[in-house]
């Protein structure tokens, strides 16, 4: 955001009235929020939003340890999640292989 806020900072200033917004409207308690952005922050491999939400959870009330079951979770989420979409874009492999289709063609797909 640094760059955006310089050159953009229309777009960055959305960016808090937006983070504002939904502090108002949220209809779920804080801790289940951190939880919540806690999984997402792993997701997206946000060093700076993966502390600030540990630190969030444990100021709302979390326990480590439930720290430690949402990071399992996540990751087992994120596994079974690649798992399925990875078999579904091979679909039938053996098909793909037995019809010749080459690296080059995968892209024109």
């Amino acid at each position: 955001m640094r760059l955006l806020e310089e050159w953009f900072p229309e777009f960055a200033a959305e960016f808090d009235r937006i983070d504002e917004l939904y502090k108002e409207k949220r209809s779920i308690d804080e801790k289940t929020y951190q939880f919540i952005c806690f999984a997402l922050s792993i997701k997206n491999r946000s060093k700076p939003c993966l502390l600030k939400h540990f630190f969030g959870a444990l100021e709302a009330g979390a326990t480590v340890k439930e720290l430690a079951y949402i990071m399992a979770l996540t990751f087992r989420e994120s596994a079974g999640g690649d798992d399925c979409w990875t078999h579904d874009a091979l679909g039938d492999y053996k098909q793909l292989m037995a019809e010749g289709i080459g690296s080059r063609e995968c892209c024109a797909k």
